[in-house]
């Protein structure tokens, strides 16, 4: 992470301060502004934003069907419920939701838009951090007493794609999802989409309603879970009570729902393996060798399941426009993809849905009083703070449950930190790990046991992960409901100081 930026050189530039920065305007963004204008009101706060519009990847992405993979009643924040009919939406109506969130608390009048974060220098002097940042009429400085990262945990510049021997032969159009061109047509066109994950099983049905076929071409299977989108029972609860409790009572059922299924996989997975194949040939066993194209190696949760809405996948898999491949690619050819079994797909257009890449904090550069910070070198606190840096939360959600559950969680208690700091007279919180617990912890990834291409690619940048709490990134949403609402603030591992100092943190290692 180089942002080419002097930041000696700039020191002196005059910067717009505030007590908390909010970086990012997606999803977390929006609803940690909500939780800090409505818990913190004393605290002067705002938001950049690297694009010019609000949504993060639901504004982002546009490829055909973009939708959730988690249902509305978790994935949407605990303070507005959802109340749209569907609750597996597509991308524009959760698009629609962010935005009207931020309309109904007046949070868009606090967003900087067109405000790329480069870099963030903490100064031990000023007690701040001190923010790099690309705007349309050059680069700008602000101050802030706490920053909060919501950047989200992969680059909005690039997403993964392997290399592909004779790629630049193809003569149709290639395209990555990320990235989908505004004006392409698949009508009457064949289509191979590379990938099983969830954006694959998004593309492949809602493609295929125009394409003259798709392919899912996939080196691997995936387990797929087929749901309603519309869930009966919570649109009937709205019916008959009032709408907040209606929500809760659904996102509690799903809650448990989830954390009951992901706790199932780890204590029976072959339990979980035999029910949801089972559920696949009900569906499509006679179209399709389930045992081939959709049994994967790993067990249930090694990898995040595919949620299929309404069965779209199997009924397009039965209409017979939709085949499903699994194969290794040999080559790219002119006229589409040769596969090492021999067999060649014809295609007009190749949709490489191969995944993300991760970036650490939004891909923005960090450093301690002009020092520059490995993360890899320091422990997580709680899976939203880092050793040895002050006064910075930084967001992720769960990989075995809805995004938001967790971000709902850290956004409300930054706010009882930042009130508990106000109240000690303190400027700084710090975590901080002895020498001896460092020396003597096992290291492990900051997200453990999860095989998924596109963090297995990235982990061993993170902060890690200790045995024991709180240098723990816990994934577990009742456990954390309790650490993050209800537990002290206060522990042995954060420091709170009165006077703003980190110079000579023993653990702190420069990155090399």
């Amino acid at each position: 992470m180089n942002s080419g930026v002097d930041i000696t050189a700039m020191q002196n530039t005059d910067a717009e301060a505030f007590d908390v920065i909010i970086i990012g305007a997606g999803l977390s963004g929006i609803g940690a502004a909500v939780r800090l204008q409505r818990d913190c009101p004393d605290r002067s706060f705002i938001l950049l934003e690297r694009r010019e519009s609000v949504g993060g990847t639901w504004d982002l992405f546009r490829y055909p069907g973009i939708r959730s993979d988690s249902d509305m009643h978790t994935l949407g924040y605990d303070f507005k419920p959802w109340e749209a009919d569907k609750s597996i939406a597509d991308g524009p109506s959760i698009l629609s939701y962010v935005n009207e969130t931020a309309d109904e608390y007046r949070i868009r009048d606090r967003i900087r838009f067109s405000q790329k974060l480069l870099a963030a220098d903490w100064s031990s002097e000023r007690g701040q951090w001190q923010l790099t940042v690309e705007t349309p009429e050059g680069t700008r400085l602000y101050r802030c007493g706490f920053l909060l990262m919501c950047a989200g945990y992969y680059s909005y510049d690039q997403g993964y794609e392997p290399e592909f021997e004779g790629k630049d032969a193809f003569q149709g159009e290639w395209v990555h999802p990320q990235f989908w061109p505004e004006n392409l047509d698949h009508s009457d066109k064949k289509v191979v989409v590379i990938g099983s994950g969830a954006t694959a099983m998004t593309l492949v049905p809602n493609m295929s309603r125009q394409a003259a076929h798709v392919t899912m071409l996939q080196r691997s299977p995936t387990y797929v879970i087929s749901r309603p989108s519309i869930d009966g029972v919570a649109n009937w609860l709205r019916q008959r009570l009032p709408a907040k409790l209606a929500y809760n009572i659904v996102r509690w059922r799903n809650t448990v729902w989830q954390q009951w299924m992901y706790r199932l996989t780890r204590v029976a997975p072959g339990v979980v393996k035999r029910s949801l194949l089972k559920k696949v040939r009900e569906e499509i066993g006679e179209v399709v060798d389930v045992d081939k194209h959709f049994t994967p190696r790993y067990n249930p949760w090694d990898q995040r399941l595919c949620l299929v809405p309404d069965d779209d996948l199997f009924r397009s898999i039965q209409s017979g426009k939709v085949s499903v491949v699994t194969d290794h690619i040999e080559s790219i050819s002119e006229r589409g993809v040769q596969l090492v079994s021999g067999e060649h797909l014809d295609a007009d257009i190749i949709v490489c849905a191969t995944g993300l890449e991760l970036v650490i904090l939004g891909g923005a550069e960090f450093t301690l009083d002009g020092r520059a910070i490995d993360l890899a070198n320091e422990w997580t606190y709680k899976g939203m703070m880092c050793s040895n840096i002050p006064n910075m939360v930084h967001t992720f959600g769960y990989i075995n449950a809805s995004w938001t559950l967790r971000a709902d969680l850290i956004a409300g208690w930054v706010c009882r930190l930042l009130n508990h700091m106000r109240e000690k007279g303190v400027a700084t919180a710090t975590p901080r790990i002895s020498d001896e617990l460092a020396s003597s912890m096992s290291r492990r990834f900051w997200i453990d046991d999860f095989s998924a291409g596109y963090m297995q690619r990235r982990m061993h940048r993170f902060p890690k992960q200790g045995d024991q709490m709180p240098w723990m990134n816990p994934q577990d949403y009742r456990r954390d409901r309790k650490m993050f609402r209800d537990d002290p603030i206060e522990d042995k591992a954060l420091v709170l100081e009165r006077a703003a100092t980190v110079a000579d943190a023993p653990a702190l290692q420069e990155a090399s």
